[in-house]
């Protein structure tokens, strides 16, 4: 790239750019150069102007002529990388440089470029330090050896000044029709896509430049800028070169219509400028553009309006496109800027505390226990204030995922699941209603013994009967997980071959006291089976509770690890706390049978009144006898009347004495069984819930999962495993922290600066 000479009325006081915006522009230009300025433009798709086209079109003649900066400027030699000219209004003079990295490069080669930082003190010194930015990108391969021609890094020069506008202006490498010994087919690719970078973005206004030395249907910037800006809205097509066309050919007149929107049409239409020859670099920007003025005052070009000719006019066109474009588009970047804010704000928050030293994790930690433990404490006492538990969904069942955080309604609602499954498959017979009758009982009785062991099924148990057959097969040892329906004499000749098998030295008639506990052990082997599944119900729900509680105050590896290091062992460990208390119970099961309990004693003499009831009222029927006698009212004379017939019922009642001693003994011992089993069933149920659920699932997950206690025991190697957050985390946490501060700032800036925007 050519050193340019320096040229007068090139000093950092130039002020001819002040064309570019007027006063009404300034209240929204501030806005967006202080939303550049605290580096929104990496977040946001900021207004700018951007200058490209095919290489070798005069580009950087035009961005010279519009900015009045000199560029390193050579027919043949061409931008090798992005040129940022950034425009800031200040109340000191001064120009800045900086390289903005690649993001693809090695974090050394990176950090290398950002310590460019290069100031100068007149225009003239530009081109020099682009070259030295070129060299250090390793585009200089005379020095570097680098065979490297273009680079994605892009190079920003900050001019501060009094009389600065706030503009940001752009130029491009230009797009390569065709690789060659000096630009390969990657370059091709690079620029193109490179480009494509900068004028896709819906903000920026494309200034597309064109050279009238090659025929514009072949240059692809025309075509690039059709494919992205399809009604050409934010396009403005530029014509540079026209003083090599030969005054009135074809060629010239299809150029003029060209500047006339006839042919590619845009709506921003199109705008001539000439750039200075070669033999005309020394000259100075006045004497460049009384050159350009000459030149449109002759031949065909003096039709075309003067609004369309030369860069004075250029300049007002610029302005009044900046101001129309700006109205349009910061209302719509105020909209984006409070969005990026809220889904960075969701991001950060979902990060959760900053966790980087010892002192932090605890006390992350600590935070995080004292919150876990307010919800379970208040789940288990059923006391939902907490916004943790949100919504009730009554088309979910109780116990169903949606209604999972209300504990103590699901504990609640499968001790009662417990409590009627026990009622309905805790026996391994189930007596049928027939023995009714031969108990003694009238037609339409039903005894206590049936209610308690032979209530049938209704239809919509039957998914529970599936779930006991799937569930209790595995621990019933082999026995039926259902109860089995047997008749009434069925069930006498069950005991009664069991009290054969167990008699001792008790008289004929009566049984041994061991006959309840075998006849009650065998009709209560499923309750072992029930009560375990009951305990794998509820401590599989308070694990879901749990881990829901700890995903809601947590962030996902914090409760993973808390999870797998802490939670999972209390919750193992209260799970086998409770099948230990049940190995317990049912040891006491297996005892001799003891109660106390006056309900076995009344169920008993209920159960036996009812049967002798039953037997009398079925006596007294067979020894009714019927008797004529005469009837003195009006009628026939004679009426029919029954009578117990007391010899009769004598008879019947001696007959109804049972000589057979064992089937008596196994008679009085089934009703003993039923009556103990009833006593038994009510105690089993309750201690299951409240010693076995209540005392070890429930009650003690405040206290156990992840209490205050429980973190303040823990050592510092133990915080730092559960609490630490990984490498990336924190970086992620930093670059997150750093963007939601810069987008806060730009909330201020548009609330101070332009708070008429919404």
């Amino acid at each position: 790239m050519a050193i340019e000479p320096s040229s007068p009325g090139r000093s950092l006081n130039t002020s001819s750019l002040e064309a570019l915006q007027d006063a009404d522009q300034r209240k929204i230009m501030d806005a967006v150069d202080k939303l550049r300025r605290i580096g929104l433009n990496s977040v946001l798709q900021l207004p700018q102007l951007i200058v490209c086209g095919d290489q070798s079109s005069g580009k950087s003649s035009v961005l010279e002529a519009i900015t009045q900066i000199p560029f390193p400027r050579k027919e043949n030699l061409c931008t090798r990388f992005a040129t940022e000219i950034v425009l800031r209004r200040g109340n000191t003079t001064s120009v800045k440089t900086k390289i903005t990295p690649d993001k693809r490069r090695p974090t050394h080669e990176q950090d290398e470029l950002e310590k460019f930082n290069a100031s100068i003190k007149d225009f003239s010194e530009v081109p020099s330090l682009i070259l030295e930015a070129a060299r250090l990108m390793g585009l200089d391969g005379a020095t570097t050896g680098s065979t490297k021609a273009f680079s994605r890094d892009v190079l920003s020069i900050e001019i501060c000044g009094p009389d600065r506008p706030q503009l940001t202006l752009v130029d491009l490498p230009g797009l390569i029709h065709s690789e060659n010994k000096s630009q390969s087919k990657d370059d091709v690719q690079l620029i193109r896509s490179l480009v494509e970078e900068y004028i896709r973005s819906e903000r920026t206004i494309i200034l597309a430049v064109i050279s009238a030395k090659n025929d514009y249907a072949n240059q692809i910037i025309l075509q690039d800028c059709r494919r992205v800006d399809v009604k050409g809205s934010r396009t403005l097509g530029i014509i540079t070169k026209p003083d090599f066309l030969r005054a009135g050919s074809d060629n010239e007149r299809d150029w003029i219509e060209l500047a006339q929107n006839r042919d590619v049409y845009f709506e921003l239409g199109w705008h001539v400028l000439k750039n200075r020859t070669d033999d005309q670099l020394h000259c100075s920007f006045e004497e460049r553009n009384q050159s350009e003025d000459l030149f449109f005052s002759k031949g065909s070009f003096r039709d075309l309006p003067q609004g369309v000719l030369g860069i004075e006019s250029l300049r007002k066109r610029l302005s009044r496109l900046l101001n129309d474009h700006l109205k349009k588009e910061l209302p719509d970047l105020k909209k984006e800027l409070d969005r990026k804010w809220r889904e960075t704000d969701v991001e950060f928050s979902r990060l959760g505390e900053r966790r980087s030293t010892i002192s932090e994790q605890r006390q992350y930690l600590m935070r995080v226990s004292m919150t876990t433990h307010d919800i379970l404490r208040s789940a288990v006492q059923g006391h939902y204030e907490h916004s943790f538990f949100g919504a009730v969904d009554t088309h979910a069942a109780v116990d169903a995922a949606a209604n999972i955080q209300r504990l103590r309604a699901v504990v609640q609602y499968l001790n009662l699941q417990f409590a009627e499954r026990m009622r309905r498959y805790g026996h391994k017979y189930a007596i049928d209603r027939g023995h009714a009758r031969r108990s003694g009982l009238s037609n339409g009785e039903v005894s206590v013994e049936d209610e308690a062991v032979s209530a049938p099924a209704s239809s919509e148990e039957a998914p529970d009967e599936e779930f006991l057959a799937s569930v209790l097969e595995d621990v019933c040892n082999g026995v039926d997980p259902l109860p089995q329906n047997i008749t009434r004499p069925r069930a006498v000749d069950w005991v009664l071959r069991v009290l054969q098998r167990t008699r001792g030295r008790e008289l004929p008639g009566n049984f041994n006291p061991m006959l309840i506990s075998q006849l009650f052990w065998e009709q209560s082997e499923p309750w072992k089976a029930l009560a375990l599944a009951h305990i794998d119900r509820v401590g599989a729900a308070c694990s879901r509770f749990v881990e829901l509680v700890l995903q809601k105050v947590t962030t996902p590896e914090v409760w993973s690890r808390l999870l797998s290091l802490r939670v999972e062992g209390a919750l193992s460990s209260a799970l086998a706390s409770s099948r230990a208390e049940l190995g317990r119970i049912i040891e006491d099961k297996l005892r001799h049978p003891i109660t106390y309990n006056h309900y076995y004693t009344t169920t008993v003499q209920k159960i036996r009144q009812k049967k002798y009831s039953g037997d009398l009222m079925r006596l007294t029927g067979s020894a009714r006898i019927k008797v004529h006698e005469k009837n003195f009212l009006p009628g026939p004379g004679y009426s029919t009347t029954g009578y117990i017939d007391p010899q009769k019922l004598e008879v019947n009642m001696k007959d109804q004495i049972e000589q057979d001693m064992d089937k008596f003994s196994a008679e009085e011992a089934l009703d003993c069984q039923t009556a103990y089993y009833k006593d038994e069933l009510k105690y089993f149920i309750g201690v299951v819930t409240r010693q076995v659920i209540e005392r070890h699932l429930v009650d003690t997950l405040p206290a156990n999962i992840v209490s205050p206690m429980v973190i303040a025991g823990l050592s510092d190697e133990e915080i730092s495993s559960i609490a630490a957050e990984p490498a990336e985390v924190t970086a992620q946490r930093d670059s997150l922290e750093s963007r939601k501060r810069m987008l806060e700032s730009g909330q201020e800036i548009f609330r101070l600066a332009m708070g008429g925007i919404r």
